[in-house]
């Protein structure tokens, strides 16, 4: 019998990827793949490593040879993807998953395979990273400190200093403009990208900062795993002024220009060359609602560097459990299978 004991990091060059392997790597040295369609990337990673970490080449958008995952115990997927056929093919290998994308409507279709995953024995945890990942168990620890929960703001604030992939660059560009469902007492409704603003303290040192809705994935999801009636995500920046620059560009209808395809272009290499202010970004969850028969508030924050960093770290912490743990076989979003407080010492190691 073939004994599944590797591990696949998708995408695992990559920037956020190249951590992770990193990480998995030092606790399963020889056992975790860089894959992805650039083997020369993931040879030049796996020497940089020391061959803790062995390269692979992947292509996931083309058909799947079914001997490649027999003996794969686990994959951790960190690019976006146009179709669930890989991970299909995961599920049907009993191999388990984990997803540190933030596409909404593709975890969607994920979550509709639960019972593919339950047949054949599959773990997969979705909403892996920082937004969504720690947001969500965040929203989790607010939401245990109160008897009843009506509502979850989330908030996020990211440093103009950090440095971030292009993947990502691109994903928060094309969103600038986007329209998306959000929960509102447990009903949908449809909210602009960058409007509806709300100041929110993110504590000492950072101050108030006015932060806006933006599509993640995160308050699609929190309302059916923790039963909250109304869920809304906010985003700004370390710069206030570039946060209000962002807004008047989608108030005056200018954001629609980032459809057209050198605009873009030349919008994702300008947001790549942006380094000024700080690499820090802070995480806040207010949860309203009753305790003790009297309306309350409970407020969580977390903050720290780099978050493409820290997006690994919760990554490779979850793909260490699973790989060394058996959890229950179905599709799972991280709240459901975790808590803050069993990561804490994890993420503050080596910060």
């Amino acid at each position: 019998m073939t004994v599944k004991d590797c591990i696949v990091v998708v995408g695992g060059y990559g920037h956020v990827g190249r951590t992770i392997c990193r990480q998995l790597g030092a606790l399963y040295p020889g056992k975790v793949y860089a894959a992805g369609r650039n083997f020369k990337q993931a040879e030049q990673l796996s020497t940089a490593l020391n061959g803790q970490v062995k390269p692979l080449l992947l292509d996931i958008s083309a058909p799947i040879d079914p001997t490649l995952l027999t003996r794969v115990k686990l994959v951790v997927m960190c690019l976006d993807q146009a179709d669930s056929s890989f991970v299909r093919a995961c599920f049907q290998s009993g191999t388990h998953y984990i997803d540190v994308s933030a596409n909404g409507s593709f975890l969607v279709e994920v979550e509709q395979m639960r019972g593919v995953a339950e047949k054949y024995g599959a773990t997969a945890v979705l909403s892996v990273g920082l937004a969504p990942g720690l947001t969500n168990l965040l929203a989790l620890q607010a939401s245990k400190q109160l008897e009843q929960t009506d509502s979850i703001d989330l908030a996020i604030m990211l440093g103009l200093g950090d440095r971030h992939g292009t993947a990502a660059i691109e994903w928060t560009v094309d969103q600038l403009s986007a329209s998306f469902e959000v929960i509102e007492n447990n009903k949908k409704v449809v909210v602009n990208s960058f409007t509806d603003s709300q100041t929110t303290d993110f504590g000492y040192k950072r101050g108030h900062k006015r932060a806006y809705r933006f599509p993640f994935s995160d308050q699609q999801t929190l309302p059916h795993t923790l039963g909250v009636p109304s869920v809304a995500t906010r985003l700004c920046f370390d710069s206030s002024v570039v946060t209000t620059l962002v807004a008047g560009l989608r108030k005056s209808g200018l954001s629609r220009l980032l459809r057209i395809p050198w605009v873009r272009h030349a919008t994702v290499k300008c947001f790549s060359h942006l380094h000024f202010g700080k690499d820090h970004f802070a995480v806040t969850a207010k949860a309203k609602g009753q305790r003790a028969g009297i309306e309350s508030t409970v407020a969580c924050m977390l903050h720290g560097k780099d978050q493409s960093d820290m997006t690994a770290r919760v990554a490779a912490y979850v793909a260490h459990a699973i790989n060394k743990s058996p959890y229950p076989a179905g599709v799972y979003h991280i709240e459901q299978l975790f808590e803050m407080k069993e990561l804490t010492a994890w993420l503050e190691q080596d910060a």
